[in-house]
């Protein structure tokens, strides 16, 4: 008996690989077309850092004219968790990061190369296997759990590498007619593939991102198809890579220990290996050192968080594109009003080691994003994210949406527009105070910060009320009428003039223009003074001046 005979018991009613070969044709695309993937396990949820490995990924495909998918890798279906392939799919529609193919929301494919689901990818697996132990390059293994623990242990004594290679292969050289005999009794068994590699030998290879990497070549005998029939992701990998026409695989550099297997198995399966570019993980620091983002326990790990606390998807995707290209920065100083669809991207320019994540810039970027959005889009954004999050401040702005609307426009469209909202979660923080209802039965501190005098305050506020308030002031008469009440109580009319003498004067404008403002808002830092009066109105301004 020969491999064909015990390939055949093994892999019944296969196909021939010639099928599968001629069902997934070259792609019809330009030359230096890239076609790419994020391939994730639906084993959890959606990690930042595979947000940004799609960013990467489309980013690369779409500047070359090329296709980004998604596969999604679900071989290992005992850690599978229920929706996670939803969650995957709505967080990359989420930030604009939709793939050309992938699976569809009703289980469809969308795509000729599919399917994208590697569980429904099992007869092609199957074929490919049978095709190696056909040309003697794959066997059946038979050890058990305990036999495998006895040859891990016995390794260890001995102070040698662990794994199934070499003289440790129990089953490696069996003859094919027992193989045979012990299958056709009910042997469990797996497949492993039969390694050609020699770890005294190094193989070169060119990582697009890391560069020039000398690695030994893989001598395991790695399990290609386990004992429930669907294949190891080592094994799964490459072949989906070799007909999907995958010719630049991004991923994490978490793979790079696995580039002498995959490019083995590329060798031995007959397939030109694609690029690989090994993307270094998002760090964070702790107590001085750095480390990867947490699943466990950092909450910004998970993409659900950014949307939870209302980033903008924007800006969410502005960043990671800040940390991905070392010349985006300088990019945006230069490009403030362009898409970033404009911006080229180099793949070679991203840092071989972790990027740092930096939850402190994340939250300036965004800023600078919400401070470019018009009144319409700040509140139709905010009330998209309250109706989920926060239903006393959606009611709060849904009750009077043109008065709500007035709010989210003080100090916009301006050359130095407002950047006091960095995420949706601040926004009642920032604008609850213009609500009267809010304003009057809230029991907050005042803080007057330089003038805390109460008769001084009280004189400021009454004498302010009594001669030089008028809500249908323009701008420059109401701040020329707030120099005069500074300088008739004492105070500077300029900043400058003040800091030049400041013995000769109580303070400056800024002091008494603080005083009304914490009088009127309760806050020492608010939007531009005169517009909330604009939109507070008389009637309210002087209600809250207890007048």
């Amino acid at each position: 008996m020969g491999y064909k005979e015990l390939a055949d018991l093994i892999f019944p009613d296969t196909k021939e690989i010639s099928y599968y070969e001629e069902k997934y044709p070259e792609r019809n695309l330009k030359e230096g077309a890239i076609v790419t993937r994020f391939a994730p396990s639906p084993t959890g949820f959606t990690h930042i850092g595979g947000l940004y490995q799609s960013l990467v990924a489309k980013k690369m495909a779409e500047q070359t004219d090329g296709i980004f998918f998604v596969r999604i890798e679900d071989t290992d279906q005992k850690r599978e968790i229920e929706n996670a392939v939803s969650e995957i799919l709505d967080s990359l529609e989420y930030y604009n990061l939709s793939p050309n193919e992938t699976l569809g929301r009703d289980g469809t494919d969308n795509g000729e190369y599919g399917p994208y689901l590697q569980s429904r990818r099992k007869e092609i697996y199957r074929a490919y296997a049978k095709s190696l132990v056909e040309k003697g390059l794959a066997y059946p293994c038979f050890c058990s759990s305990e036999t495998l623990t006895e040859i891990r242990e016995n390794q260890e004594k001995s102070k040698q590498r662990t794994g199934y290679y070499g003289t440790w292969t129990r089953c490696r050289n069996m003859p094919v007619d027992i193989a045979i005999e012990k299958i056709k009794n009910g042997d469990p068994y797996i497949v492993r593939l039969k390694s050609c590699g020699n770890p005294e030998k190094k193989i070169k290879h060119k990582d697009v991102i890391k560069g020039n990497i000398e690695f030994p070549e893989n001598d395991q005998d790695v399990v290609i198809i386990k004992s429930d029939g669907l294949p190891t992701y080592h094994f799964a990998h490459a072949i989906d890579d070799h007909l999907m026409k995958t010719n630049l695989v991004i991923r994490a550099d978490e793979w790079l220990a696995s580039v002498p297997l995959h490019l083995q198995l590329f060798y031995m399966l007959g397939f030109k290996a694609p690029k690989y570019a090994h993307i270094a993980p998002i760090m964070k620091e702790e107590n001085g050192n750095k480390r990867k983002l947490s699943k466990r326990k950092d909450p910004e790990a998970a993409v659900s968080y950014y949307k939870e606390q209302g980033i903008p998807r924007e800006a969410v995707i502005e960043y990671l594109m800040n940390i991905a290209n070392s010349n985006f920065e300088a990019w945006r100083k230069g490009n403030k009003d362009k898409s970033i669809d404009e911006f080229n991207f180099d793949i070679k320019k991203m840092g071989v080691s972790g990027a740092l994540f930096d939850m402190t810039k994340l939250l300036d970027v965004s800023k600078t994003v919400i401070s470019k959005y018009s009144a319409e889009e700040v509140l139709n954004y905010v009330l998209e994210w309250a109706k989920e999050y926060d239903n006393e401040l959606y009611n709060l702005l849904s009750k009077d949406k043109e008065y709500s609307l007035k709010i989210f426009g003080i100090e916009r469209g301006n050359v130095k527009p407002r950047k006091d909202i960095a995420k949706w979660a601040d926004a009642k923080d920032s604008i609850i105070y213009m609500f009267d209802n809010n304003f009057l039965n809230s029991k907050e501190e005042y803080d007057y910060q330089k003038i805390n005098n109460k008769e001084e305050i009280d004189k400021i506020v009454n004498r302010y009320f009594e001669k030089y308030f008028n809500i249908n002031d323009d701008k420059q008469t109401w701040f020329d009428k707030m120099k005069d009440l500074a300088e008739e109580l004492g105070y500077a009319r300029e900043v400058k003039e003040y800091k030049a003498n400041p013995d000769e004067f109580k303070g400056h404008v800024g002091d008494i223009s603080t005083v009304i403002r914490v009088k009127l808002t309760k806050r020492s830092n608010t939007p531009d003074l005169y517009e909330i009066m604009q939109v507070l109105g008389k009637e309210s301004v002087l209600k809250r001046a207890n007048l």
